[in-house]
């Protein structure tokens, strides 16, 4: 049974017998696996720390028969700071988004190099939010921007992401100042001629900011000129996208939408 040791981050860990967990974790070089850490839930015996929390980017040491749908995991050490469990609630409701996304999303075994590098960006900028992070309460700008340029890029890597300047039912472009509007049963945008009852609108604003996120590292927007309002609207679109392909809805979703005064624009319901 052969040892191996990869790069990876924990997405996600629930409890397995008394004391025991199962942890799903996304590697570099094998893609995402599930394995089982023994001893997680004696805190006395506890050998792994924080390696195994959400997002952690560890090392993590584990042993893998063949055929078998659990791997053993052995050790896990932290590679990045150790200060993702420091985020404040409203940046942990988007952390935790981003986790579940990723562990729905991602088939097993398969390796994902470009979305492996995401997540890493993505991590980073939540590592980097939480050490300049103030004590305001307020969802931060830099955790939304985060969140909002994730769902973006696994909607472009997981190729469902549809064209952004052209209307799906005429093949035209859309003017740009035009306001374009999506809705569940429909996998583009579309022109304010062809909306249905349960359409919702994404402005030109939206579609702008989506197109400089495609071409920026999150990091190159600056926070005191981040577009909320903008941020808002296509953070539904994708959420809605994200799930027309999970073909249900996110778990966390909910809290999501208590982080703001009107849930709808931040979810679209």
């Amino acid at each position: 049974m052969p040892v191996r040791e990869s790069e990876a981050l924990i997405l996600r860990s629930y409890p397995f017998r008394e004391a025991d967990v199962v942890v799903s974790f996304f590697t570099r070089d094998r893609g995402k696996l599930r394995g089982i850490a023994n001893g997680v839930r004696r805190p006395k015996n506890n050998r792994f720390g924080v390696a195994l929390e959400r997002m952690a980017h560890s090392r993590v040491v584990y042993m893998q028969k063949e055929n078998a749908e659990l791997v053993g995991v052995r050790r896990a050490e932290l590679v990045g700071p150790a200060n993702l469990w420091k985020a404040d609630y409203p940046a942990s409701v988007m952390l935790d988004i981003i986790a579940e996304t990723s562990d729905r999303i991602l088939p097993d075994s398969e390796v994902q190099d470009a979305y492996f590098r995401l997540l890493r960006l993505i991590v980073e900028e939540f590592q980097r939010g939480i050490r300049g992070a103030d004590s305001s309460g307020d969802p931060p700008a830099w955790a939304h921007r985060a969140l909002v340029y994730f769902l973006l890029w696994s909607a472009r890597l997981g190729g469902w992401l549809p064209p952004l300047e052209r209307c799906i039912e005429s093949d035209t472009p859309f003017a740009p100042d035009e306001t374009a509007y999506f809705s569940a049963g429909r996998e583009g945008l579309f022109r304010a001629e062809f909306k249905d009852p349960g359409a919702w609108r994404i402005p030109p604003e939206s579609r702008t900011l989506a197109l400089r996120m495609l071409k920026s590292r999150p990091d190159q927007f600056d926070d005191s000129g981040w577009p909320t309002a903008a941020a808002f609207e296509l953070q539904r679109f994708l959420l809605q996208r994200t799930q027309a392909q999970l073909e249900s809805r996110l778990r966390g979703t909910d809290a999501l939408q208590a982080l703001w005064s009107d849930p709808e624009q931040a979810t679209g319901g």
